[in-house]
Protein backbone atom coordinates (compact mmCIF):
# COMPACT_ATOMS: atom_id res chain seq x y z
CA UNK A 1 0.00 0.00 0.00
CA UNK A 2 1.62 3.17 -1.10
CA UNK A 3 2.59 6.05 1.54
CA UNK A 4 2.30 3.31 4.14
CA UNK A 5 5.13 3.60 6.49
CA UNK A 6 6.78 -0.15 7.65
CA UNK A 7 6.81 -1.33 11.32
CA UNK A 8 10.37 -0.63 12.39
CA UNK A 9 11.75 -2.19 15.94
CA UNK A 10 14.29 -2.51 17.00
CA UNK A 11 17.25 -5.69 16.21
CA UNK A 12 18.09 -8.20 19.49
CA UNK A 13 21.15 -9.87 19.80
CA UNK A 14 22.60 -12.46 22.11
CA UNK A 15 25.58 -11.26 23.99
CA UNK A 16 28.62 -13.29 23.12
CA UNK A 17 30.52 -14.83 26.33
CA UNK A 18 33.96 -14.47 26.33
CA UNK A 19 34.75 -18.25 27.03
CA UNK A 20 32.67 -19.02 23.67
CA UNK A 21 34.93 -16.45 21.47
CA UNK A 22 38.39 -17.70 23.44
CA UNK A 23 36.92 -21.64 21.97
CA UNK A 24 36.15 -20.27 18.84
CA UNK A 25 39.88 -18.95 18.51
CA UNK A 26 41.29 -21.38 19.56
CA UNK A 27 39.71 -23.27 16.87
CA UNK A 28 40.30 -21.18 14.14
CA UNK A 29 44.14 -21.32 15.31
CA UNK A 30 44.30 -25.20 15.29
CA UNK A 31 42.66 -24.93 11.80
CA UNK A 32 45.47 -22.65 10.72
CA UNK A 33 48.04 -24.99 12.59
CA UNK A 34 47.35 -28.17 9.91
CA UNK A 35 47.87 -26.05 6.77
CA UNK A 36 50.82 -27.17 4.67
CA UNK A 37 53.23 -25.09 3.78
CA UNK A 38 56.15 -25.41 0.92
CA UNK A 39 59.47 -25.79 2.45
CA UNK A 40 62.72 -25.19 0.45
CA UNK A 41 66.40 -25.52 1.26
CA UNK A 42 68.46 -23.40 -1.40
CA UNK A 43 72.04 -24.01 -1.94
CA UNK A 44 73.22 -21.34 -4.22
CA UNK A 45 71.57 -19.60 -7.42
CA UNK A 46 72.90 -18.48 -10.66
CA UNK A 47 71.87 -17.30 -14.18
CA UNK A 48 72.65 -19.13 -17.18
CA UNK A 49 72.06 -18.30 -20.67
CA UNK A 50 69.33 -20.38 -22.80
CA UNK A 51 72.63 -22.04 -24.53
CA UNK A 52 74.01 -23.03 -21.15
CA UNK A 53 71.20 -24.70 -20.20
CA UNK A 54 70.44 -26.40 -23.78
CA UNK A 55 73.85 -27.45 -23.32
CA UNK A 56 72.86 -29.43 -19.89
CA UNK A 57 73.85 -33.06 -19.83
CA UNK A 58 74.83 -36.00 -17.16
CA UNK A 59 77.82 -34.46 -15.55
CA UNK A 60 77.65 -30.67 -16.29
CA UNK A 61 78.59 -29.13 -13.18
CA UNK A 62 76.92 -26.06 -12.34
CA UNK A 63 78.63 -23.20 -9.98
CA UNK A 64 76.52 -21.53 -7.71
CA UNK A 65 76.88 -17.86 -6.02
CA UNK A 66 77.66 -19.35 -2.30
CA UNK A 67 81.11 -20.95 -1.12
CA UNK A 68 80.95 -24.71 -0.32
CA UNK A 69 80.57 -24.54 3.83
CA UNK A 70 78.11 -21.35 3.56
CA UNK A 71 74.70 -21.39 5.05
CA UNK A 72 71.55 -22.38 3.09
CA UNK A 73 68.75 -20.56 2.94
CA UNK A 74 65.45 -22.15 4.51
CA UNK A 75 62.50 -20.67 2.66
CA UNK A 76 58.64 -21.17 3.42
CA UNK A 77 56.53 -20.79 0.72
CA UNK A 78 59.35 -18.73 -1.14
CA UNK A 79 60.22 -16.48 2.08
CA UNK A 80 63.33 -16.41 3.70
CA UNK A 81 62.86 -17.57 7.53
CA UNK A 82 66.02 -18.83 8.28
CA UNK A 83 69.59 -20.04 7.63
CA UNK A 84 71.47 -23.49 8.50
CA UNK A 85 73.97 -26.12 7.89
CA UNK A 86 73.30 -29.17 5.99
CA UNK A 87 73.56 -32.31 7.86
CA UNK A 88 73.41 -35.84 7.08
CA UNK A 89 70.61 -38.12 9.02
CA UNK A 90 71.40 -41.94 8.30
CA UNK A 91 71.02 -41.71 4.40
CA UNK A 92 68.93 -38.40 3.91
CA UNK A 93 70.37 -35.10 3.50
CA UNK A 94 68.43 -32.64 6.39
CA UNK A 95 69.25 -28.93 7.32
CA UNK A 96 70.10 -27.86 11.22
CA UNK A 97 68.75 -24.35 11.38
CA UNK A 98 71.58 -21.90 12.66
CA UNK A 99 69.81 -18.50 12.22
CA UNK A 100 66.52 -17.59 12.52
CA UNK A 101 64.44 -14.72 11.72
CA UNK A 102 62.16 -13.53 14.67
CA UNK A 103 58.71 -14.73 15.12
CA UNK A 104 57.34 -10.73 14.47
CA UNK A 105 59.59 -10.72 10.84
CA UNK A 106 58.03 -14.13 10.24
CA UNK A 107 54.70 -12.82 10.52
CA UNK A 108 55.22 -9.27 8.56
CA UNK A 109 56.72 -11.51 5.32
CA UNK A 110 53.75 -13.62 5.21
CA UNK A 111 51.65 -10.17 4.05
Amino acid sequence: MPGAQPTVQPAVFSSFETVQTQQAETKNLDMLLDIPLQVTVELGRTKRSVRDILELGSGSIIELDKLAGEPVDILVNNRLIAQGEVVVIDENFGVRVTDIISQSDRIKKLK
